[in-house]
């Protein structure tokens, strides 16, 4: 089904769009929301404890003490303080990431528009960055008020920052452009980056030693304090997300013909830039840079169920957190017993795939 098609469906679902893909979508909604389950399970139970997932579910069901404890006090220190708030990161960030793909590459009505590569990310790295490093010395009166926010909020106002300017500089007059996009984006990165190199350069070696980790992408420090930190961030923005899904879908005949279809074009706008960065912003504050998510997930779900936003948008909720769990499952076996940064297992996935679609598109792209 076009995109044309999915965005007359999605206006008026009393207009059957030929090659439907509705019911095959539902089915992939059930399938990923039991594979999430499957995964959620599988990175709860697995490490070097010997606690099952079946033994925890047990432990909550009847707990107890002592003797009569399903799971050993050292067990449920991994399990509760260590692997849980792990996982419960990964489906936060691997949604997050997902849905801001989708979203991204609906507003501008192209398939290559991910935060990653066009530099939202750089810019929610330097707002996270800054508060790292600066957070007590010059920014520390800001970090006193803000608590545990002071680190995602940073990190939303840097990628609001760039997704505002680069809808400025690759939209003109409703239409926009997908080389300026790209180069727009790469240009916004590399002075993000610059920025965050600067900083990197001023931080002590405590800090130092945090920021080269968890530039690379990671979920080893996962915390509850963390989750609750940036979740609200998140839960927040993705639960607006549905209400984009008609308009997305009707943006993608153009603005003009959106308008006339009673979309209020702008607000939609202003909105998946909000989305966006939130998603983002508070996903890269607690995670670092993890890369291609947002072009991977969307893509294998529009070959799968077609382009319909009322189903893209959740199935990439879900099908983002299943394989960030995964990524994050293989981090932790492959080079065992150190752990490996999910940023370089989903930027290797990534690069190929992204080179791909590059190949596919060749035609749009050619200047």
């Amino acid at each position: 089904m076009s995109m044309s098609s999915a965005a007359a469906a999605a206006v008026n679902p009393s207009v059957p769009a030929a090659g439907d893909r509705s019911q095959r979508a539902q089915i992939v909604l059930v399938l990923l929301c039991i594979a999430l389950v499957v995964t959620a399970a599988f990175g709860a139970s697995s490490g070097a404890s010997d606690a099952s997932a079946l033994a925890v579910l047990k432990d909550w069901l009847l707990p107890g003490t002592g003797a009569d404890a399903v799971l050993s006090e050292r067990d449920r220190i991994i399990i509760y303080d260590i692997r849980l708030p792990r996982v419960a990161m990964g489906i936060m960030v691997g949604a997050a990431l997902a849905v801001s793909g989708a979203v991204m590459q609906g507003l501008f009505r192209n398939p290559l528009a991910d935060p990653g590569i066009v530099g939202v990310s750089a810019g929610a790295s330097l707002g996270a960055v800054s508060v790292i490093v600066l957070g007590t010395t010059v920014l520390a009166p800001v970090t006193a008020l803000l608590g545990i926010y002071a680190l995602p909020l940073a990190a939303f106002v840097g990628s609001l920052a760039v997704t505002l300017i680069l809808y400025k500089v690759a939209t003109r007059r409703g239409q926009t452009s997908i080389a300026t996009m790209l180069l727009a984006g790469i240009a916004l990165g590399a002075m993000a980056t610059a920025l965050t190199g600067l900083l990197i350069f001023v931080a002590d070696d405590r800090q130092l030693r945090d920021l080269t980790f968890w530039s690379l992408g990671s979920l080893a420090g996962a915390t509850w304090t963390k989750v609750f930190a940036a979740g609200s961030m998140v839960v927040v923005a993705l639960a607006t997300t549905p209400f984009f899904a008609r308009g997305l879908n009707a943006l993608a005949l153009g603005e003009a013909s959106a308008a006339h279809l009673g979309v209020p074009v702008q607000r939609l706008k202003h909105g998946a830039i909000l989305v966006v960065s939130a998603a983002t912003g508070a996903s890269v504050a607690v995670s670092g840079g993890i890369a291609f998510v947002g072009i991977i997930v969307p893509h294998l779900l529009r070959l799968l169920i077609g382009p319909d936003n009322r189903y893209l948008l959740p199935c990439a909720t879900l099908l983002g957190a299943c394989l960030l769990l995964l990524a994050d499952a293989l981090s932790r076996t492959i080079v065992a017993p150190a752990e490996l940064p999910i940023g370089i297992i989903t930027a290797a996935a990534g690069g190929p795939f992204f080179l791909w679609i590059l190949l596919r598109k060749r035609g749009v792209l050619d200047l």
